[in-house]
């Protein structure tokens, strides 16, 4: 049963991603994800109480699929922690996902109310956690203030520049690397830190990863116990 809750989540949640994309959140109704999905309205309320619980479940999908991809190069890879790597590459993935680019720029058009999700509360912890996993290895500067302000001010800059003038004719990889040697002129310590500290914190980068991963997937996915 738990298989079929699943497809049939994923199916409600592709039809509101549809949906969300065409015609933003306002003018999206519930009767109107049914439809697409195939399902009657009542199913739709079986996964969630109202529409901004089923969107906040798709936002919550989209996320995963995000650190998925990020965890996915820290173990390919444990230098992708390095700061300027891991911000650069959650910027190209993220340039492929309209959805997550627009919770991240605040699309208040598209996302309306979703910008206020509860789940970034969450994210925001994860964040606090491996921005503090950065400085015990050594990953980032001990000698500026403000540190997690300034990095968030400029990484978030260029997912805010990316729809203006100024990006026009740069391809994704371009700006990405853009980003990449922004984070680490300014950020890092000018030495490369060891293979033992990058593979320590890489380790514990993704113990976070997974835990945010299996929490979120606990909640879209946990079994009503009802059948289609």
């Amino acid at each position: 049963m738990v298989r079929d809750h699943e497809r049939r989540t994923d199916r409600i949640l592709d039809a509101a991603g549809e949906l969300l994309l065409r015609f933003g959140y306002r003018k999206v109704t519930i009767e109107d994800i049914a439809r697409r999905a195939g399902i009657g309205k009542g199913t739709v309320y079986l996964h969630w109480r109202t529409k901004q619980e089923l969107f906040d479940a798709l936002l919550r999908r989209q996320s995963i699929a995000l650190i998925v991809a990020l965890l996915e190069r820290l173990r390919a890879d444990p230098a992708e922690v390095m700061p300027h790597r891991m911000s650069s590459s959650g910027f190209l993935i993220c340039l492929d996902d309209p959805l997550v680019m627009a919770l991240v720029t605040g699309d208040a058009e598209l996302l309306g109310q979703l910008r206020d999700s509860p789940h970034a509360g969450q994210d925001l912890i994860a964040a606090d956690q491996i921005h503090d996993i950065w400085a015990r290895h050594g990953l980032i500067r001990t000698d500026m203030p403000n540190l997690r302000y300034a990095m968030t001010a400029v990484s978030t800059g260029f997912y805010l520049i990316d729809d203006t003038p100024e990006s026009a004719g740069i391809d994704a990889r371009a700006k990405a690397d853009s980003m990449a040697h922004a984070l680490r002129a300014t950020f890092e310590p000018a030495t490369r830190p060891n293979t033992d500290a990058l593979a320590a914190a890489a380790a514990e980068v993704a113990a976070i990863c997974e835990d945010v991963i299996d929490s979120y997937r606990k909640q879209l996915y946990s079994d009503d116990g009802e059948d289609e």
